[in-house]
């Protein structure tokens, strides 16, 4: 079966990551181990393995020829109908990549359930930027709203992102997607909190559904990620919300060094709630070195030295 002319998409600009040329390592169909109730995609029945997908020489033949017409790329973004870590050649497509990306970085988006697998693991540590999701910690809450293949050995996600974020030199981004009446919840946020801590990733994003989801479920409002984000006190949290609410307002030196204690705080959010008068005082922070701006895989954040 030849895949040549679906494996490549974009490149799309990309809020987070640049200029994205996009890898679809299941391009003839979904294959998943997940069938969450919020997937952009059709319900699936969950499988534990692919059993249809391209060649390596197909993949990189295809990307070989992209980099020739589009030079100027930022990340090469492996994703999939499904999940891109399915892809039984996954090891040696990334080998072949590095060996012909030169300055463009890899990025992978994973729903993070095979990261305990020790192959898998030790891929992933070949990527320059690993993406993982995170909905849940409890089981209960995976089994819900994820809708898990039976293979899935949920206890083990956690400790081996733990692991892989000490043992990584690159970047780890999580992303959590919270859907109203599933994953809203003090109990399951709390857990969400208490092991992002101890991943320790560069960056979390926060979101909810934006686009048809597969099945009758309904997002969180603006609000509540909010609230979750400060909630999440010194962790790196990006709101992604489309047509996030402005609340602008003025602040004073210690209440901008107190908020940016308890959670940095992107471009972004400074547009949504700072006035002309506190940005110039959040100038005079940086400039008196009490605050500093850190790069996380392409967002920047405001941060309390």
């Amino acid at each position: 079966m030849s895949y040549s002319n679906s494996i490549i998409f974009g490149p799309i600009p990309s809020r987070r990551f640049g200029i994205s040329l996009g890898v679809d390592l299941s391009p003839s169909k979904k294959q998943c181990n997940f069938d969450c109730l919020y997937c952009e995609l059709e319900g699936a029945k969950t499988v534990d393995k692919m059993d249809e997908y391209p060649s390596v020489e197909d993949i990189i033949k295809e990307i070989k020829k992209n980099f020739e017409i589009h030079p100027k790329i930022d990340v090469l973004t492996l994703t999939c109908n499904g999940e891109p870590t399915l892809y039984p050649k996954l090891n040696e497509l990334i080998d072949e990549i590095n060996k012909i990306k030169g300055s463009t970085k890899t990025l992978i988006l994973s729903n993070g359930s095979t990261i305990y697998k020790k192959d898998i693991f030790n891929t992933l540590l070949k990527i320059d930027i690993v993406k993982l999701s995170l909905d849940c910690v409890s089981e209960k809450c995976f089994k819900k709203l994820d809708r898990i293949n039976s293979s899935v050995e949920t206890e083990k996600i956690v400790p081996s992102m733990i692991n892989f974020s000490k043992e990584t030199k690159n970047d780890l981004v999580l992303e959590i997607l919270f859907v109203k009446d599933l994953n809203d919840n003090e109990v399951e946020t709390t857990l969400l909190y208490e092991a992002l801590i101890q991943i320790n990733p560069k960056r979390v994003d926060i979101g909810t559904i934006d686009r048809p989801p597969a099945y009758a479920v309904k997002p969180v409002n603006y609000e509540f990620l909010e609230s979750v984000a400060n909630k999440f006190e010194n962790i790196n949290v990006n709101i992604v919300y489309k047509n996030k609410n402005k609340s602008i307002q003025s602040f004073s030196k210690d209440e901008i060094i107190t908020m940016l204690k308890r959670r940095p705080l992107t471009n972004e959010d400074i547009e949504n709630m700072f006035d002309y008068e506190s940005k110039s005082i959040l100038k005079s922070l940086i400039k008196d070195k009490f605050v500093t701006i850190i790069s996380s895989s392409g967002v920047d954040f405001y941060k309390c030295l």
